[in-house]
């Protein structure tokens, strides 16, 4: 028989294992970049936002195709924005249940706690994780609405902090909050897992690294379409972005 606090501790230390788990990934993905800077499909979005904003920039563009896409961003990061808050108010909700429905939840679980406690901590975690993806689409949406004003500043009246490199990190700086955003969605899913039981977190966050591994490596065309001599300046947007 397990005591009660080894069965907590099954529950931590499948906290801290999948937690590192991501951490180690995103390191592997962030070193793998700044290697290659046409690695990962984060960075070549960066590459074709800069490549966008001086675009968009040069006289003679039309201003509704900036203000277009812009629009198509902030509605994107404002829907899921506003998803992540229905989800904090769901998870609000399940925490006054704790009691009714953490044996249900169990079902499955026999090597680990069941204690309404237990199922509280996890929730806050759940609670926590969705508040970072609100906070994080909140901010994109606060800086798209910044771009959107300097992207139709015109180049000829040589503001320098508005030129096409600074408003292209605005926009990778959005782009980055997006992103974040997104990852605590993904993290979201071994934390729901977490409600069912420790293995089922381990599991799933194996599971969701192997998706995020293809979905996060850009198409290998990119390495052929790009000489070696090409890639020092995708580098450099890369280190200002």
């Amino acid at each position: 028989m397990f005591s009660i606090d080894e069965i907590f501790s099954v529950d931590f230390f499948s906290l801290g294992m999948s937690t590192a788990l991501l951490v180690l990934y995103h390191m592997y993905l962030i070193k793998q970049t700044r290697k290659d800077p046409f690695y990962s499909i984060q960075a070549v979005n960066a590459i074709a936002r800069t490549a966008w904003v001086e675009t968009m920039m040069k006289p003679g563009k039309p201003d509704v195709i900036p203000v277009q896409t812009l629009r198509n961003s902030t509605m994107a990061a404002t829907f899921l924005a506003s998803t992540a808050i229905l989800l904090i108010i769901g998870v609000l909700t399940l925490s006054s249940q704790g009691d009714k429905l953490g044996e249900t939840w169990h079902t499955l679980n026999n090597m680990a706690a069941k204690q309404s406690g237990l199922w509280l901590v996890k929730l806050m975690f759940l609670l926590m994780d969705m508040f970072v993806a609100f906070f994080s689409f909140a901010m994109s949406i606060r800086i798209y609405n910044h771009v959107g004003y300097m992207v139709n500043v015109p180049i000829s009246l040589n503001h320098q902090s508005i030129s096409p490199q600074h408003v292209a990190m605005h926009l990778n700086s959005a782009g980055r909050y997006y992103s974040i955003g997104m990852r605590a969605y993904y993290f979201s899913v071994p934390l729901v897992f977490w409600l069912f039981g420790p293995y089922f977190m381990l599991l799933s966050t194996i599971a969701l690294i192997v998706v995020l591994y293809n979905a996060d490596r850009a198409p290998k065309i990119l390495h052929d379409d790009y000489r070696e001599d090409d890639i020092q300046k995708p580098r450099k947007i890369l280190q200002r972005a």
